[in-house]
Order: structure tokens, then sequence, then C-alpha cells
């Protein structure tokens, strides 16, 4: 249960990030200023990559233990793929935005879908 607990926040910790990453894209593109590698993307880059690394070991497990419907393994793998690409794209105006955009969506999706998952079985034990 405190493994549960612990997925949902890291998840949810993952969706404030993406939200960043969001705005912080939208203002890039509006602006057309790149971010500071040193001061901005590399900081956040690194601090997503860190969560990632424990959320994609922890939804793996969670995920082989109670076996969603709708939630697969390769998509912990896609969901970590996107959100280190993710987290570095935000900050350069030139990134495409429908596939920035696509790819966003496809993490919210995942981590929406891993917190409900994890909620339902919770109740269920």
């Amino acid at each position: 249960m405190e493994t549960d607990q612990n997925l949902i926040a890291l998840s949810e910790r993952l969706l404030v990030n993406l939200e960043f990453a969001h705005q912080r894209f939208q203002n890039s593109k509006e602006k057309q200023v790149r971010g500071d590698f040193h001061e901005e993307v590399k900081p956040f880059a690194d601090e997503v990559k860190g969560t990632t690394d424990t959320w994609r070991k922890a939804a793996f497990y969670w995920v082989g233990q109670n076996r969603p419907k709708n939630l697969h393994v390769n998509q912990i793998e896609t969901a970590a793929d996107y959100l280190e690409v993710i987290s570095v794209q935000a900050f350069f105006p030139e990134t495409s935005k429908k596939r920035f955009l696509d790819q966003l969506q496809s993490v919210e999706f995942i981590l929406k879908s891993l917190i409900i998952a994890v909620n339902q079985t919770g109740s269920q034990k």
C-alpha cells in the first residue's frame, strides 16, 4: 500500500513537470527564445530524469504485479522515454509543435491511467 502511494506521488510529480514543460514550450514558441542550457534546460531535465527513473522502476513492478487491463509495461517505457525528450525539447522554439503535443498527451494519458488503476486496485484490497 505504501508503494502504491509512492507510485501515485511520483506520477503526480511527473504530471506537474509535464505541465511546466508545456508552459515552457508555449513560452519558447511565442517568444522564439531558447532556454539557457546550464541555467534552465539541464537542471529541469536532470530533475525529470531522476523522478522518471524512480517512477519507471516502481511502475514496472506495479504493472507486473497487478496486471491492469489497459496498461502495459511497453506503455510505461514509452512514457518514460517521452518524458526525458519533452523535458529538453520544451526549451527550444524549433521543436515540432505537433510531435511535442502528441508526446505530451500520450504521457499525460499514461500517468493518469496509472493513477486511476493504482487507486482502483488499492480500493479493492
